[in-house]
Formats: structure tokens, C-alpha cells, sequence
């Protein structure tokens, strides 16, 4: 199950790691929105926006709804609350880290402010 849901979450990332799927993705995320719909901001081929549909498909983002040929897509926010969820535990784990740099180097130099660099007299 956990190695399930690692290759989803990879997917998810993929999928991210585009410009435009990112930008068909905020279409999608306003209103459903048929493959045509979809490629008219774009200066790329039918082809191409098709690809970038299938690769968000296989990540769960997006769903398709065939209405007779003509097919719709909308968002899948399951998948996105699944890397969000990777995000957070990403984020506390380097705040944590983070936090203890902080405590130690706050021992190694009583009283300096962080963020803050002293020079050394040779």
C-alpha cells in the first residue's frame, strides 16, 4: 500500500514539474473544461495538449467526462491533497532541522541573532 501511493505521489510530481500542465491545471481548477478549451491559450499542437492530459490523467489530477466525442476534464483535488500532505511532512521535517541549527549555533555564539553572521578577528 505505502509503495502504492509513493508511485502515485511521483506521479503527482511529474505531472507538477510542467509549466503548462501547471497552467492547465488552474484552468481546470475554475471550471471543467473541454481538450480544446484547454489548447487555445497555448502555442502548441492538439497533439501536444493531449500528452500533457494523459500525463496529468495518470497522476489522478484530472478527470475525464466523455460527452458523446466531445471529452471535459476537471480537477481531482484527492491527488493534490496527497502531495500536499508529502509537502508538509517535507517542511516540518526541515523546520525541525532547521530549528536545531538554530539552538546549536546559538550555543557556539551566545547572544548573536540568527540569521546573522559574525566575523572572526585572525
Amino acid at each position: 500500500m505505502v509503495k502504492l501511493e509513493e508511485d502515485r505521489t511521483s506521479r503527482v510530481f511529474k505531472a507538477l514539474s510542467d509549466p503548462t500542465r501547471r497552467e492547465i491545471l488552474q484552468v481546470v481548477a475554475q471550471r471543467e473544461a473541454s481538450a480544446g478549451e484547454l489548447s487555445a491559450p497555448f502555442s502548441i499542437s492538439a497533439p501536444a495538449i493531449s500528452k500533457h492530459l494523459k500525463v496529468l490523467e495518470s497522476a489522478d489530477l484530472v478527470t475525464r467526462i466523455r460527452e458523446g466525442q466531445t471529452h471535459r476534464f476537471q480537477l481531482n483535488v484527492k491527488a493534490l491533497q496527497n502531495a500536499e500532505r508529502t509537502i508538509q511532512r517535507l517542511t516540518g521535517f526541515w523546520n525541525r532541522r532547521l530549528a536545531n541549527l538554530d539552538r546549536y549555533l546559538e550555543t557556539k555564539n551566545p547572544g548573536a541573532k540568527p540569521g546573522k553572521t559574525t566575523k572572526r578577528k585572525k
